[in-house]
């Protein structure tokens, strides 16, 4: 039985950072279903935002700061970026339903972390004057999306990576182990339960503190940016072991997924001054967003890409996608600064992006939900913030809430970034001070009856067959529109994969890289925190940054109708015999009043 002071579940930027903070003074291992350089982080490719003001040469004209009721002195004008200006775009990109605390922490602690993932090698493009190069990014009033060409997360995982191979006596990494249980009696995080994939056997590990880096569940929809490992195991387990999921309804749907495909083309392409055109060859973007055009939020940006679907100015026989335009762009502009993108369109899609459009259309991408936390990552179980002692969560799993409704794009490798670093200094800080608790005697009972359940299970039904239903039911009704009518279809249909999960068969018997049991594994973890999405969503009768309720949504004139009179509040979504019970708990708001939210 492995003994660490605390371990990390969950190896991509935040798991990694985190480790990097614990080993400076406590023993600390890694576990992982992949081995670390593929996690998902790798696959996040516009940048990552910092207020650092290097200014392109071509953009250093001052910059108007768009900030209403005094946010920031009317008359004042930047020609650098501020901490100011990014805590207070995060604040209105989220609309409003960021805990302002926490976009403080991120904005505050962003340069900072940036220069040292430069000491550290991390091989950001630059500035002709040697700067790192940052370029303009959807919801942000200055260029401070931090790139490495479009390959961001993969030079920035690679980094860490490195630095935890120089720390390779200090930090042990068990790849290919999954998480099958969270061990916690009397409020007290005493370790995990764990399958190991190579020899098939169960192992209990026993810790001080257990934090949570396990990323999002995009594979829950059938079009995703999200690699297959993104099951949302860590919040399917958390829930399973009585911690709430926070803010579940508000999963952000990114703009540019090639069709049909989900596959993720970089923000980073606008940025650089791609254009969104329409079936009818017409830029629309300045229906939904006259300012910032094709550089506003995601959320805005996906919804007037559906809304030129539904009436009917959609592409292709089916008028059923969008398409991204980089035909204007110099060829050496997007061949060294947007080289992925042009392997992707040409690899997977056979178009020449000089000539031709690329067909595009919104993929689920990312969860502003999941575990709520601390500043400092610490796991609570209700709005008083009782915390689980020894339990962390950081990164896309966890939540903050420091996107609220709506993620900024680049923040996300910030998030990872600054909570890793948040809950790995909190839980070295922990482990220095707190004694091992005993492991109970029936610590693997539960994992035990998972595994054998599912082993021993004769029924008829499919992973494949229920995880496909799983998948198209969020997708066309818990989708970038919603609505009551299809909310409670989807809800129905959870509950009844629910039920059938039950009679799932698998035909491998053994425990030995048994990859369906692995896929049967994760698929109830979808069916456990879907069920969740989909209450929340039905539960919350507004429209707010990615939670867009027909009901209260104008489609003539594109507005959401929020309601901060009984919705400006955050969800918190109990497992309940077999059901949801839903709370809620105030958001923290002490800088930036809430203000209609336009672009």
């Amino acid at each position: 039985m492995p003994t660490h002071d605390v371990v990390i579940v969950g190896s991509g930027l935040a798991g990694m950072r985190a480790a990097l903070e614990v080993c400076q003074g406590a023993s600390v291992a890694i576990v992982s279903k992949v081995h670390p350089v593929r996690s998902h982080s790798g696959a996040a490719q516009g940048g990552i935002a910092a207020a650092l003001g290097n200014m392109p040469p071509e953009r250093t004209a001052k910059i108007q700061a768009r900030i209403e009721n005094g946010a920031v002195l009317p008359d004042e004008e930047l020609n650098e970026d501020s901490i100011l200006l990014h805590w207070f775009d995060i604040c209105k990109g989220g609309d409003y339903l960021v805990d302002q605390d926490a976009a403080q922490m991120t904005a505050e602690n962003a340069p900072t972390l940036i220069y040292q993932y430069e000491r550290w090698g991390a091989a950001f493009s630059r500035l002709p004057n040697g700067k790192i190069a940052q370029r303009p990014f959807g919801g942000h009033q200055a260029p401070r999306a931090c790139y490495a060409a479009d390959r961001t997360g993969h030079a920035l995982l690679h980094c860490l990576w490195e630095q935890v191979m120089k720390r390779s006596d200090q930090v042990t990494v068990y790849s290919e182990w999954i998480v099958l249980d969270l061990i916690i009696r009397d409020n007290i995080c005493r370790g995990l339960v764990v399958w190991d994939l190579n020899t098939g056997r169960l192992e209990t590990v026993h810790t001080k503190a257990v934090i949570f880096a396990t990323g999002g569940y995009g594979r829950a929809f059938s079009i995703t940016t999200n690699a297959f490992a993104n099951t949302g195991d860590g919040i399917a387990i958390a829930y399973r072991n009585g911690v709430p999921l926070m803010d579940m309804e508000f999963v952000q749907f990114h703009p540019t997924g090639l069709y049909r495909l989900g596959i993720l083309l970089s923000e980073g392409a606008r940025g650089e001054g791609a254009y969104l055109i329409n079936g009818e060859g017409e830029r629309f973007m300045h229906r939904y967003a006259p300012t910032l055009l094709e550089k506003g939020p995601r959320d805005i940006v996906a919804r007037a890409e559906m809304m030129e679907i539904m009436e009917g100015r959609g592409g292709g026989p089916k008028k059923d996608y969008i398409y991204l335009d980089l035909r204007h762009l110099p060829a050496e502009l997007v061949r060294t600064r947007l080289p992925q993108i042009s392997d992707l369109v040409t690899k997977f899609v056979g178009i020449d992006w000089s000539k031709e459009l690329i067909p595009i259309q919104p993929a689920a991408h990312y969860s502003m939900g999941g575990i709520p936390t601390t500043l400092q990552g610490e796991v609570i179980l209700d709005a008083q913030e009782t915390l689980v002692k020894g339990l962390y969560a950081a990164g896309e799993c966890s939540c903050v809430s420091v996107h609220g409704a709506n993620r900024l794009g680049v923040n996300s490798l910030l998030e990872a970034t600054v909570t890793g670093w948040a809950a790995g200094r909190a839980a070295l800080a922990h482990s220095q001070q707190a004694e091992l608790a005993p492991l109970p005697a029936d610590a693997t009972a539960s994992a035990e009856a998972e595994v054998k359940g599912i082993l021993e299970n004769e029924g008829t039904e499919s992973v494949a067959d229920l995880r496909k239903t799983l998948q198209e039911a969020m997708t066309e009704k818990c989708g970038v529109f919603r609505d009551a009518d299809h909310l409670k279809q989807c809800l129905e249909t959870v509950k009844d994969l629910q039920h059938r999960f039950h009679n799932v068969h698998i035909r491998d018997k053994g425990q030995v890289f048994n990859t369906a049991l692995q896929e049967a594994i994760e698929l109830g973890h979808m069916l456990d925190f879907a069920e969740t999405i989909v209450e929340g969503a039905l539960a919350r009768q507004e429209s707010r940054g990615a939670h867009a309720r027909l009901e209260y949504f104008d489609l003539k004139t594109a507005a959401g109708v929020r309601d901060d009179e009984n919705w400006l509040k955050h969800t918190l979504a109990y497992r309940d015999g077999d059901g949801v019970r839903l709370d809620y708990k105030p958001v923290r708001i002490f800088k930036f009043k809430p203000i209609a939210r336009k672009y």
